[in-house]
């Protein structure tokens, strides 16, 4: 339980400093989003959470 804290803690403060740090670009890249077929945006997101959960199960053994 520990792990998922900390994971989304994590996530929070990437996303954090992204939206501080550089509020336009977030703007243009959610523009960028729009364009790109709602498949492909599934699939992106389904890779993304692969990938997240394979990362945060490699860091559960280390």
């Amino acid at each position: 339980m520990a792990t998922l804290v900390l994971a989304l803690g994590m996530v929070l403060v990437a996303e954090g400093l992204v939206l501080a740090l550089a509020p336009s670009r977030v703007e243009d890249l959610l523009d960028l989003l729009r364009t790109i077929p709602v498949e492909a945006r599934r699939l992106m997101g389904l890779a993304a959470l692969a990938i997240g959960a394979a990362l945060v199960a490699a860091a559960r053994l280390i």
